[in-house]
């Protein structure tokens, strides 16, 4: 207790220290070969004990640069609660001998306490915004900033369950059985059809208890060298069902809707793989009425959401639509391993999106935030006067010019 006073008494040199080091990012494929060949829980605990606490640090240097009014809200306040406790046990480790089997065996456990402590930080943080913009309305300003930042504090804490997920699956207990060949939480031979399929029969699932009907799928594979072969990639399949589960459920509550009470029944909903020397790509197809172009950017922002504010209230049914951060959350998964996630909208007709992975393991290298001065000064800056012409809804009076800011 002693030592944790202690701690607590000098965390924020210590977060400073820390945040001064940029976060060293990983390739799938150094994943894969340092579980597979060389698995080594020695030189894993050597390199977590420093890398965790700077990824860590340099999330929370940059959470303290919200408004004061954003900080103050009682769920930002427990993360930050929960992020500082991670961080105070990490440094208890901080010298300790990776020859000391004791040591090891406790850092596992660590590891796993600090997971499930982390395992609702996305919807307690969200539920921080929602305080925030009940109590203060919308703010452009101020919203491009909560922007910038949650892209940010959720994939580095991807990337930070990433690390955790690989050391205990690979030295832990918690190996799944049902997936002997995995490389901790990566199949180096994953389905990428099959993922698909899990995805959508998840989602139809869901569809049926709320609407008691769901369209069909349709899938087709192209594998651009060797086009009857299906295509198999080195990729972390949790992640890929988390993109695929949100789009199927996106595609199915707007076809249901929009087809509601048509007698031609419910079109399908399509999926293409495609396999070509960059990219693995995989579109979702559907004819659910579409999105105006004026909405798409919308989509991924964390202050809009089109479904109503769940509760944070335990419930025994998943909502098909919840804060809205499904889409946006969804984007940060392609992206962290240089992906990305895009929707293509006709309006009146339906939506396709396209989920872009790197083809190759060896390029698909983590993409991590760094706190330094370019992040400091995005906080910092005020808005600027638009450069381009804004329509306005007034009658001009061409005797009156508005002088430019």
């Amino acid at each position: 207790m002693r030592l944790y006073a202690f701690l607590l008494k000098n965390t924020s040199p210590k977060i400073e220290y820390y945040s001064r080091f940029s976060p060293s990012p990983l390739s799938i494929k150094q994943f894969l070969e340092f579980g597979r060949d060389n698995a080594c829980e020695k030189t894993s605990y050597m390199f977590l004990r420093k890398e965790l606490p700077v990824r860590l640090a340099n999330t929370m240097r940059e959470v303290n640069l919200l408004p004061d009014k954003l900080l103050n809200q009682p769920s930002v306040k427990l993360v930050q609660k929960w992020y500082m406790q991670s961080f105070l046990e990490l440094l208890e480790y901080e010298n300790r001998n990776s020859e000391d089997a004791q040591a090891l065996e406790d850092f596992l456990e660590v590891l796993i306490e600090i997971r499930n402590r982390h395992n609702d930080v996305v919807p307690t943080m969200a539920q921080g915004v929602i305080e925030y913009k009940e109590k203060f309305g919308f703010d452009p300003f101020v919203s491009s900033n909560i922007q910038y930042f949650l892209d940010r504090f959720y994939t580095n804490r991807i990337s930070f369950r990433m690390l955790i997920n690989q050391h205990t699956l690979l030295f832990g207990n918690d190996t799944n059985p049902a997936h002997p060949k995995h490389i901790g939480s990566i199949d180096p031979t994953c389905s990428v059809a099959d993922v698909v399929r899990d995805a959508y029969e998840n989602a139809k699932m869901l569809c049926h208890q709320y609407y008691l009907a769901a369209p069909e799928l349709k899938i087709e594979e192209f594998h651009a060298k060797a086009p009857e072969k299906p295509i198999h990639a080195v990729y972390v399949p949790s992640h890929l069902f988390h993109m695929l589960f949100e789009l199927f459920k996106n595609s199915m509550r707007a076809t249901v809707e929009h087809h509601e009470g048509r007698e031609e029944g419910l079109p399908p909903v399509k999926a293409k793989v495609t396999l070509g020397k960059e990219d693995l790509s995989i579109k979702i197809s559907d004819r659910g009425g579409g999105v105006p172009l004026r909405k798409i950017d919308r989509l991924f922002n964390y202050m809009y959401s089109t479904a109503p504010t769940p509760s944070l209230e335990p419930s025994r049914a998943v909502p098909l639509a919840g804060f809205g951060y499904g889409l946006p959350i969804s984007r940060l998964y392609a992206r962290y391993f240089q992906g990305d996630l895009k929707l293509y909208s006709m309006e009146g007709v339906g939506t396709d999106a396209v989920i872009y992975l790197k083809a190759l393991s060896s390029e698909s290298f983590e993409r991590l935030p760094v706190f330094n001065k370019s992040a400091w000064r995005h906080y910092q800056t005020g808005p600027e006067a638009d450069d381009w012409s804004n329509p306005s809804r007034e009658p001009r009076d061409a005797s009156k010019f508005k002088a430019k800011r």
